[in-house]
């Protein structure tokens, strides 16, 4: 369950954002939803265009990343969805102090592969300390190409 839904969204002439505390052993289910709803706003009153393609990346982009706070890291996470500069942008900050390890890609390993898979559909990632915890934070492209790759993606 949200602990605490501090969902809050823009009005139409601003910059569209959203955010939400987890915390317990919650659906991840939620925050997609959350990501899900952040989106059909983005689209509907910020008239940005929103392709099922980039819609189903975000949710797994805020799936791989809400997830690892709440495997590893003690205490609630808080997720924050923005649009800057034609993308969103996936933070979630947690309290643990460790970075995350990527690790090299691998066919043979089983499992951890979370970090790899967003960094291969992101146009950018970032990990950063905060005075507690961390932060991550993943920039998924709004546009696609004329083949349906998402610009900007790192190859």
């Amino acid at each position: 369950m949200v602990a605490q839904n501090c969902e809050q969204r823009s009005s139409a002439g601003d910059a569209p954002w959203a955010s939400a505390a987890f915390e317990g052993g919650e659906d991840i289910a939620e925050a997609r939803g959350l990501a899900r709803s952040f989106l059909g706003d983005v689209r509907t009153v910020h008239g940005h265009p929103v392709s099922g393609r980039v819609l189903g990346t975000v949710q797994l982009v805020v799936s791989e990343l809400v997830t690892n706070a709440r495997k590893y890291a003690p205490g609630p996470c808080l997720l924050t969805l923005k649009v800057e500069d034609g993308a969103v942008e996936v933070s979630v900050w947690d309290s643990e102090t460790a970075m995350p390890s990527v690790q090299a890609p691998d066919a043979t390993r089983i499992g951890q592969h979370g970090l790899e898979i967003v960094m291969a559909v992101s146009r950018s990632f970032s990990v950063h300390r905060e005075p507690v915890g961390k932060r991550i934070t993943a920039a998924v492209a709004l546009a696609e190409d004329p083949v349906g790759d998402v610009v900007g993606r790192r190859g």
